[in-house]
């Protein structure tokens, strides 16, 4: 665990220092480390600690480049959306809107290419009911992930701001969401003494990096900063795809097969206790079919399959979607393991 929490401390510094030269993103490209560490319902908590000290360590260096007007809109709206959020979070799996935050995340990809003018193409006055939005959003996802950052760095670079103001702002605005955050985490159990320490490793590299970085942004030109912050959301959202969705796969027994004949092409597709085929037939085109329960069937073709049941050993029901035809039902039923099928 000593060798773990070093590791994640040198490693925190960096994404750090990645995430202000970036605008934010640190929490993003820790998620797939804590994910190897800690059960994901844990890692907000983790994240959070060192996220809130990042916030306060930021501010003290970086005050005077604070935008209130963003602050005084964002702030009050975000406060009540973190709370639903971080209320959820025992109710919602997080790994989806992970995996959702990662596609948006990919949707910045055209940024990098962008021309010069469009790139600087800054200072344009969102309306307060932009803000308003942003920072429910922002509050929301933010409660139950544990981690925004990157997300609304696009909004902070259109909004025209500066590279130390985004930094500043960003902090401001986030700093009450964690210590929200972190109130509502304790008081729901979801904590542990691993998840503690690895918080406070990641905090005590959170203030490490805050009062370095400052040495570095003077370095750096507008332009840079924002091919940067795009660099940064693409990469983060590609990590965040890959880790996500092979742990929503491997949670929720996910299993794509196919199997080919000379006149047809079958894929198949499991999701938990459901069953999808795609089936493609030169003569018939493409048909779905779909795994159906029997509680699920109501009037004729329930009545059908009480009566099948009278007599076969086994009976599964499948609704078959084609193009241009109606829906129907088939019925697989075994008896003394050989099936008979019907089409109702």
């Amino acid at each position: 665990m000593i060798l773990k929490i070093a590791l994640l401390f040198a490693g925190t510094i960096l994404a750090f220092w990645i995430s202000a030269i970036c605008g934010g993103g640190a929490s993003l490209i820790l998620i797939p480390i804590l994910n190897l560490l800690l059960p994901t319902s844990l890692v907000p908590f983790s994240l959070t600690i060192g996220t809130f000290t990042s916030s306060v360590s930021r501010i003290a260096v970086f005050k005077k480049h604070i935008n209130w007007k963003i602050f005084l809109w964002f702030v009050p709206f975000s406060i009540p959306a973190v709370l639903l959020g971080a209320y959820l979070i025992k109710y919602v799996n997080p790994n989806y809107l992970q995996l959702a935050v990662a596609f948006f995340l990919i949707a910045n990809l055209p940024q990098l290419f962008a021309s010069k003018n469009k790139i600087e193409e800054t200072g344009k006055e969102s309306p307060k009911s932009a803000l308003a939005l942003i920072g429910f959003s922002a509050g929301f996802i933010s409660g139950i992930t544990g981690a925004v950052g990157l997300l609304f760095n696009r909004f902070y670079l259109k909004f025209g701001l500066k590279k130390e103001e985004i930094v500043a702002t960003r902090a401001a605005n986030e700093v009450f969401l964690h210590l929200i955050k972190l109130i509502i985490y304790i008081s729901l159990g979801l904590y542990s003494n691993t998840a503690l320490w690895l918080g406070i490793a990641i905090a005590g590299a959170a203030i490490v990096s805050s009062y370095t970085v400052k040495y570095i942004l003077p370095h750096l030109s507008e332009r840079l900063f924002k091919k940067i912050g795009y660099g940064a959301m693409v990469i983060s959202g590609v990590t965040l795809f890959t880790s996500t969705s092979g742990k929503i796969i491997q949670q929720d027994n996910i299993v794509v097969k196919t199997s080919s004949t000379p006149h047809e092409n079958v894929y198949s597709m499991s999701w938990k206790n459901s069953r999808m085929v795609f089936e493609y037939k030169a003569s018939k085109g493409l048909e779905v079919e779909k795994t159906v329960q029997p509680e699920e069937l109501s009037g004729n073709l329930k009545e059908k399959y009480h009566s099948l049941m009278e007599y076969y050993d086994e009976v599964h029901i499948e609704k078959v979607y084609a193009l241009g035809k109606e829906t129907i039902h088939e019925f697989y039923c075994y008896k003394d393991n050989v099936l008979t099928k019907f089409k109702a």
